[in-house]
């Protein structure tokens, strides 16, 4: 089991019951302006008064596919990709506003395609590694707009007061037959077809679909993203009342993991909680 975390955000990752090897990553940061000031005529307060600032929160989980190193490998490849683009490419420290969101949207497209890029040449430059694949949930968190770029059937959802929203919509062949009313909702679960991507990071995909949400945040709401090995074995409603608990985010990813092991623990499981408390 490993943890990571920052002010009111950590993230748990667990291998479970029935796996061999975790295939699942997750990564947590702050995005902050920053420089390094060699030299300056300002005193020290009006240089920090300068220089310094928070911005914003990176989220990111993703569940390999494909066995034991491949899997595991491209979920490596995924978070760490997508993060060195959202640092040394995609312009985080400007405020957006009208045209600048649009370009955002693009940004995190072309992000999600230098990742499959990077998979894809390794799947063809490594043998063993031939077929791997991953999907991939991030949130990109401006405040108070929060922009979710996801592929594949890890989610992403918000807690707001006592109304659980999941903001993704994944991308299984199951869902995609609920989207066609070729099956009901409440059958897709139980479908042979649940388990089954429709889309994701890898795996000679012959066209990639990533999907960009955005969400306004308010204070005190509560960021979940997760890896199926959580929502396989956990409802939403007893995931709601694990949140609604207002446990550290420690403890509450430690329950989190806890219900789903409890719950038969059939795969890998990674969460991220994220709190906004307001003023």
């Amino acid at each position: 089991m490993f943890t990571g975390g920052c002010e009111h955000c950590c993230g748990l990752t667990d291998i479970g019951r029935k796996r061999d090897v975790n295939e699942d990553h997750f990564l947590i940061a702050t995005l902050s302006k920053s420089m390094q000031v060699q030299q300056t005529s300002l005193d020290r307060q009006a240089e920090a008064e300068l220089f310094s600032g928070l911005h914003g929160k990176l989220l990111l989980v993703a569940d390999g596919i494909g066995g034991h190193v491949a899997g595991e490998r491209a979920s490596e490849l995924a978070i760490n990709t997508m993060s060195q683009y959202v640092l040394n490419i995609l312009p985080w420290f400007y405020r957006l506003y009208g045209e600048d969101e649009q370009d955002l949207y693009d940004e995190l497209r072309l992000a999600i395609q230098k990742c499959e890029a990077v998979i894809d040449a390794e799947s063809e430059t490594v043998p063993e590694h031939d077929g791997m694949g991953t999907t991939l949930t991030m949130a990109y968190v401006l405040w108070p707009s929060m922009y979710v770029v996801h592929v594949g059937d890890s989610r992403c959802y918000v807690l707001r007061g006592e109304q659980l929203s999941q903001i993704t919509v994944d991308q299984t062949v199951a869902q995609e037959l609920v989207d066609r009313g070729a099956l009901e909702h409440e059958q897709a679960r139980s479908s042979m077809w649940h388990h089954v991507l429709s889309n994701a990071l890898g795996r000679g995909m012959e066209k990639l679909r990533s999907s960009v949400y955005k969400a306004e945040l308010q204070a005190n709401d509560t960021v979940l993203l997760c890896t199926d090995g959580l929502t396989e074995c956990v409802a939403d409603a007893d995931v709601k009342a694990i949140l609604l608990a207002r446990d550290s985010e420690r403890q509450a990813c430690e329950r989190l993991v806890s219900a789903a092991n409890d719950a038969g623990g059939t795969d890998n499981i990674t969460v991220i909680v994220a709190r906004f408390p307001g003023e």
